[in-house]
């Protein structure tokens, strides 16, 4: 019962994060593409932008395609593993060296 209380608590607060991030990043990101299209209404800024908005969509559909990846191959499921597995194999790399000397 109280390991789903903290699974549950973890939950709530990597959704809370994670979308205090994106949605002022989306924000910013729409925000800034609105500003670029209107300069393609005007005679001066019509091939400026071209290149900027481009860049913005390259960028945006390769940093979903990260994240898409990301999740599909379960990088979000056990994100403590990790350092456990590092100082793992740190301690069987010092104990192989010790055996070498």
């Amino acid at each position: 019962m109280i390991q789903h209380r903290e699974t549950r608590a973890k939950r709530i607060a990597l959704w809370c994060m994670a979308l205090g991030i994106l949605i002022p990043g989306g924000y910013g990101f729409t925000e800034k593409l609105i500003q670029f299209i209107r300069t393609l209404n005007t005679e001066e800024g019509a091939g400026f932008t071209i290149i900027p908005i481009s860049n913005y969509f390259l960028i945006a559909a390769g940093m979903a395609c990260l994240l898409g990846w990301a999740i599909i191959h379960g990088m979000f499921r056990d994100v403590e593993s990790p350092k456990y597995k590092m100082l793992e194999r740190e301690a069987e790399l010092d104990r192989i060296e010790g055996l070498g000397e």
